[in-house]
């Protein structure tokens, strides 16, 4: 299978997927913390800069939900995904408690996997030989 460039811009189903997958890695597990072995994104490091950071993480995370609305997601899954990103900005705001929840929570990795069953189930991957 080719492999697509996330950076492409394209609206095809390939192309969204690429770019979904690229930035909910960078959001959520885009580094290794040292000693534990355990990924860490950028969603968990800007958000231990008050409110700002928060605000920024939930920002790129909107992202995610702005490309399921235009893959035509139903509304219930943008919901879903929008109390996703919610409950991960709200909580997150919480000084200490709040990293450590955006931590353990990736809010992405959840939105991800409702992007991913809906392009499984309506734009499923051909294999090319």
């Amino acid at each position: 299978m080719p492999r697509i460039n996330p950076l492409s811009g394209g609206r095809d189903p390939q192309a969204v997927r690429a770019r979904v997958e690229a930035l909910e890695h960078l959001l959520e597990r885009a580094f290794t913390v040292p000693g534990i072995n355990r990924p860490i994104g950028l969603d968990a490091i800007i958000g231990l800069v008050p409110v700002a950071g928060d605000l920024v993480a939930a920002a790129m995370g909107s992202y995610l939900i702005w490309e399921a609305r235009n893959l035509g997601m139903s509304r219930w899954q943008l919901a879903r995904m929008a109390g996703n990103l919610a409950l991960d900005t709200t909580v997150g705001a919480v000084p200490v408690a709040g990293d450590l929840f955006d931590w353990l929570f990736r809010s992405n990795t959840r939105n991800l996997r409702i992007i991913r069953r809906h392009l499984d189930k309506h734009h499923p991957i051909i294999e090319q030989r």
